[in-house]
C-alpha cells in the first residue's frame, strides 16, 4: 500500500506510514484481525475488527470455492473498507515483488503478507522503500524476528499454535519481541499469528501483542464467559422489568 515514507527505524529508511500505522497514533489498542471465508466473515467486518489476513492455505481453500485468486481477494475487498492482507509467496526476491505489485495495484486496501525467508529480506527492504506495508509471516525466533525487522517489515508475526503443539509456550516469542522492540523509535507491530484457541489470544494480548489474528468462530468465543452470561441476564431482567412497568415510555424497545 503505497504511503508516506517519512519514519525511520534502527536502520531501515524510509519506513511506511499505511493506515495501520497510522493507526497506531490514535492508541486505540490491540488489534484483531480476522481470517477465513469471506462469506463467514461478512456478519463480522462491523463489529470492531482491524481488517482481514489470508493466508495461503486459506487462499488455496477459497480458489477451490470461489475461483481465481484476484476474484477471491475482490471478494474480500467487497465486503470492508478496513485493511485486507494478501499473502504471497516466490522463489526469488524479484518474483516476490512481482506479485506483491500485482496485488497492491488492485487496491489501497491491500497489505503485502510475505513468509520469513532470505528472499523475504529484500523484498521487505524493497517495499519499505517503495511505502508499501508488510506482513513477515513464519516467524519462530528472535534473530529471524530481528532480521526482518532491520530489514523493513512493518508487522512482526510470531507464530503461537504450532508451538503449543510441540509443547513449548506459544508466547514466548511475543514476549521477548516485545522486549527487544521496546527501544526502537519506530518499532514493528508484534501482531501473534495462528491463534487458535481464546487461552492463547488471551497469552498474547497478555504478554503485550499490538494484535492477533483469529478465525472468527474464536472471536465470538472471546465474547463468552460464564459471569457475563449470568449479569447480562440479570441486566436484561431489570430492563424488561422497567419495560413492563411503563417506565421505559418513548424508548425503542423490542422485546423479541
Amino acid at each position: 500500500m503505497a504511503t508516506e515514507t517519512n519514519l525511520s527505524t534502527n536502520g531501515v529508511e524510509p519506513v511506511v506510514t499505511g493506515p495501520v500505522m497510522q493507526a497506531r497514533r490514535v492508541g486505540r489498542g490491540p488489534a484483531i484481525w480476522l481470517a477465513g471465508d469471506p462469506e463467514d466473515l461478512k456478519p463480522w467486518m462491523d463489529r470492531g475488527a482491524a481488517g482481514i489476513v489470508t493466508n495461503t492455505v486459506v487462499l488455496n481453500d477459497m480458489v477451490k470455492k470461489y475461483g481465481q485468486i484476484k476474484d477471491v481477494v475482490q471478494r474480500y475487498l467487497d465486503i470492508t473498507d478496513r485493511p485486507v492482507v494478501v499473502e504471497v509467496d516466490g522463489h526469488s526476491t524479484d518474483e516476490l515483488l512481482d506479485v506483491s505489485h500485482y496485488f497492491t495495484r488492485l487496491s489501497d486496501q491491500i497489505i503485502i503478507k510475505i513468509p520469513c525467508t532470505v528472499h523475504g529480506l529484500g523484498a521487505f527492504r524493497r517495499l519499505a522503500e517503495e511505502g508499501i506495508e508488510t506482513y513477515c509471516t513464519t516467524v519462530f525466533s528472535l534473530p529471524q524476528a530481528a532480521a526482518v525487522a532491520q530489514a523493513g517489515a512493518t508487522h512482526v508475526l510470531p507464530f503461537c499454535e504450532p508451538v503449543k503443539q510441540m509443547g513449548g509456550d506459544p508466547t514466548k516469542l511475543v514476549r521477548e519481541c516485545v522486549q527487544m522492540f521496546a527501544g526502537w523509535e519506530n518499532r514493528p507491530y508484534i501482531t501473534a499469528a495462528l491463534v487458535r484457541s481464546v487461552e492463547t489470544a488471551y497469552a498474547a494480548l497478555r504478554d503485550g501483542a499490538d494484535g492477533i489474528i483469529i478465525f472468527w468462530p474464536i472471536f465470538q468465543e472471546m465474547m463468552e464467559h460464564p459471569l457475563t452470561d449470568t449479569w447480562n441476564e440479570t441486566f436484561m431482567g431489570e430492563w424488561v422489568a422497567m419495560h413492563e412497568a411503563g417506565l421505559l415510555e418513548g424508548v425503542p424497545v423490542r422485546l423479541d
